[in-house]
């Protein structure tokens, strides 16, 4: 189930942990797809909704994913942890959490305070 929440005073499509698994850009363009009508800048996907290549920069599926949100405006937070944070990964987390258009956060809370502070 997918649900609008205000965080941070941020409104934001939280997708549930339940579905279907974004695998390439069609999958982000169904995503996306589910924003419209809900006025929603951010789009929240647990980790266990992305593909597992997602986290394996050379495959391109993080790029093709994130550049289709960014080309429609939508933030991108992807909620949970990575499986391995180490090396290239690591540094392109923390790389993305000094940006604009996508997030790691541990869950909601994180997400609500950094969206909160980022309106400040």
């Amino acid at each position: 189930m997918t649900t609008i929440s205000e965080l941070g005073g941020v409104r934001v499509l939280v997708l549930d942990r339940e579905g279907p698994v974004i695998r390439d850009e069609a999958g982000a363009l169904d995503v996306i797809g589910e924003t419209y009508g809900t006025e929603a800048d951010v789009v929240a996907v647990p980790v266990e909704r992305l593909d597992p290549a997602f986290a394996q920069l050379r495959s391109g599926v993080a790029g093709a994913v994130v550049q289709k949100f960014v080309n429609y405006r939508l933030r991108l937070v992807v909620v949970g942890a990575l499986r391995d944070t180490s090396g290239p990964v690591g540094d392109w987390v923390r790389e993305a959490n000094e940006g604009r258009d996508l997030w790691f956060v541990a869950d909601l809370a994180e997400l609500e305070r950094r969206l909160s502070a980022a309106r400040t």
